[in-house]
Formats: structure tokens, C-alpha cells, sequence
């Protein structure tokens, strides 16, 4: 048989119509390469420079050579990039007032993690209408990170997409891999190609299994399928990416950012990294309840267990927005300025504060 000639094995994306293929899809739109939008809203020189100083100070505080604490903090996603500017240039003066003491690197989330159906984030819906306009998207996303970063903040993303990353990964310090992703092998060998360091968050049952394993694997060289910068399908080969950590994040159980826990992952990231502060708790989702009332608990707790020696703490995530709580979404309601339409974060006032206490647990000498 002739495949070529053969019209049953034409992909239609690409060539005349199949009686077998594409049976559920409506439309491929095409977008622009990670190439052209990176042309289009172009970094500064200086913003690069803020990636790679951002990036090198917190690897150095996985290894303890930095001792100051990281602080992940920011919504719990982006929606509105008037109200995300409004947040960083508030932000902003505070991480430079307590950088002796803190890295502060903002949440700048585009993609929502959905347990079945919701919102799925600026990048695929950013007119909140379910008109899925991802072409704009993925241009607002990086408009926001060019944003942030040249107010001198370092940005930190969840990866939830594989070829996201190559439209905006230039201007990103941190980034998570999720707890419902944390066990994806594709995620996995795609961490270990990314630049910054990554966290990964401990598996939605709370145990740490998940999370040991995706370090094991992300510090190891991969091959796999991906795209390149001109949107190119290719092999893309890896090193291993050595400045990973675990992020206790609670679990369907409830939290597990007690002192045990935190010494047991410790120890599980020590055998793969060796590094001294191997392990970030996560403030929110299982580890509040998703009561945005009760991160300052575990932020708490938190300071208590940084003041022993060999802690093994990096440092916190907070969920975090100009106004506290959150609210429902939907296509046709207005939205409160400053307030969560995903999880619930913790307003301004109380982020000041928390961010002040954590600076002076640092400054108590251990």
C-alpha cells in the first residue's frame, strides 16, 4: 500500500479531510510562533538581567548559601491585568523595603487547573466570556510579565500547559508543577528542561510519594516530543534541571505542613538535590482548608519551625490579592474590582503584614 496516496491516513489538519480523524474537533486555529510574540513584546535588557539574578538567588537559598526566605505571593490567579499592575506596583516597594530579609517573586498565574470544568485561565479565556480568544491570551499574559518585571519583580507561573512556556518562560523566576500534574511524566521531562527553579507540590492525597519521584526524574536528561521557538514539532533533548524542590501544599486528608511532615521531606529532597532548604509550604488550598482566614495559621507555624536549626524551609506561598475572599464567576455578572474569581486570597492589609512578620522571624538569629 501507498501511504502517501492513501486519503484514510491524511491528518486533516494538514491535508484533505479523513472519514476517521478529527471526528470531535470544530476548528484548528492557527497562532503565532512563540517567536513572533516574543518580537512583538520584546524584554529589556535589564528584565533579563532580573530573571537570571532572581533565579540564581533562589537556587542559592535551596542550597543555603542564601538565607533568606523565599515568599511566592500574589492571586491565586491573573483575570484582570488592570488589577494585576495595581497589585505589583504595590508589591513592589515592599519586597525592595524587606529584600535584605526576603525574596519576594509575585504569582503570576495564566493557567487555572480544573478538577472537571471552570475557567481555565487568562490564557485560554481572557475576555472571561467563553470566547476562548488563546491568540490574545498568550499576548496578555506576556503584557502583564513585561509588566510586573520591569518594576523589578521577579514572576513565578504554574506550568500547566507544554508549549506555553516557550512564549513566556524568558521572563519567569519560579515555577510550580501542580499537584494534579505532579505524577505526569510529560510534565516531568518538560521540568527538566525548563531554566528556573521548580517546585513541585505533593500529589492531591497530601502524601509525598508523587512529589519524590517528579524530583528524581526532573534532575535526570530527557527526550521527548515538544515545539521550538518558530513553532517547530521536535525532539527536544534535556540536562536536567538541578534546582528543584517539594511544595507541601496539604491534601484531601488536610494539612501537612506540620513539623514531621516537613522533616520527612526534607530528608526524601536531601537524597535527590542535597540541598540544605529543599522544601516551600504552600499557605492555601489543602493546607488552609481553602479558608483564605486561616493562612495566617500556617504562616504561623511556619515562623515557628524556621527558628530551629536545620528546618529545611525555603520558604511560603501565599494567596494573595488586592481585596480578601473570592467570587463566582460567570459571562454575564460585573466582577468586584481586586477580588479572586478561583481561590480565596487574603487582601492587601493582611499581605503587609504577614510579609513583615516573615521578614522579622529571618531577622532572629537561629
Amino acid at each position: 500500500m501507498n501511504v502517501s496516496n492513501d486519503p484514510t491516513l491524511t491528518v486533516a489538519a494538514g491535508g484533505p479531510a479523513s472519514p476517521v480523524d478529527d471526528r470531535h474537533v470544530e476548528v484548528f486555529e492557527p497562532v503565532a510562533t512563540p517567536a513572533e510574540v516574543r518580537a512583538e513584546l520584546p524584554a529589556t535588557r535589564e528584565q533579563h538581567d532580573l530573571v537570571g539574578r532572581s533565579r540564581a538567588e533562589i537556587a542559592a537559598a535551596m542550597r543555603g548559601d542564601d538565607e533568606r526566605m523565599v515568599v511566592i505571593v500574589g492571586p491565586c490567579s491573573i483575570h484582570d491585568r488592570g488589577v494585576a499592575g495595581e497589585y505589583a506596583r504595590l508589591l513592589a516597594p515592599l519586597a525592595e523595603e524587606l529584600s535584605d530579609r526576603l525574596i519576594v517573586v509575585m504569582r503570576t498565574y495564566f493557567e487555572k487547573p480544573r478538577t472537571s470544568i471552570g475557567w481555565k485561565g487568562l490564557i485560554y479565556d481572557p475576555s472571561l466570556d467563553g470566547s476562548s480568544d488563546a491568540s490574545r491570551g498568550l499576548r496578555l499574559a506576556r503584557q502583564v510579565l513585561l509588566e510586573v518585571t520591569g518594576l523589578g519583580l521577579p514572576c513565578a507561573v504554574e506550568v500547566l500547559d507544554t508549549i506555553t512556556p516557550q512564549y513566556q518562560t524568558d521572563l519567569v523566576s519560579w515555577a510550580a508543577i501542580g499537584a494534579r500534574t505532579v505524577e505526569s511524566q510529560v510534565h516531568r521531562q518538560l521540568a527538566s528542561g525548563l531554566s528556573m527553579p521548580i517546585g513541585f507540590k505533593n500529589g492531591t492525597d497530601g502524601t509525598l510519594g508523587s512529589a519524590h519521584n517528579a524530583l528524581s526524574a526532573a534532575v535526570a536528561p530527557h527526550a521527548f516530543f515538544g515545539i521550538n521557538g518558530v513553532g517547530q514539532t521536535t525532539v527536544v533533548r534535556t540536562t536536567g534541571n538541578p534546582d528543584v524542590h517539594i511544595v507541601l501544599r496539604g491534601g484531601a486528608d488536610g494539612p501537612n505542613y506540620d513539623a514531621a511532615t516537613v522533616a520527612r521531606a526534607r530528608d526524601a529532597a536531601r537524597e535527590v538535590t542535597g540541598f540544605r532548604r529543599p522544601v516551600m509550604i504552600d499557605a492555601s488550598h489543602g493546607n488552609s482548608g481553602k479558608d483564605h482566614r486561616r493562612q495566617r495559621l500556617v504562616v504561623e507555624d511556619v515562623l515557628d519551625q524556621w527558628r530551629s536549626p536545620d528546618h529545611g524551609l525555603l520558604g511560603l506561598m501565599l494567596e494573595s490579592n488586592l481585596q480578601p475572599g473570592r467570587q463566582d464567576w460567570s459571562p454575564d455578572a460585573p466582577l468586584r474590582h481586586g477580588v479572586s474569581i478561583t481561590d480565596a486570597c487574603v487582601g492587601w492589609d493582611e499581605t503587609v503584614e504577614l510579609l513583615h512578620r516573615c521578614a522579622d522571624a529571618v531577622s532572629v538569629p537561629r
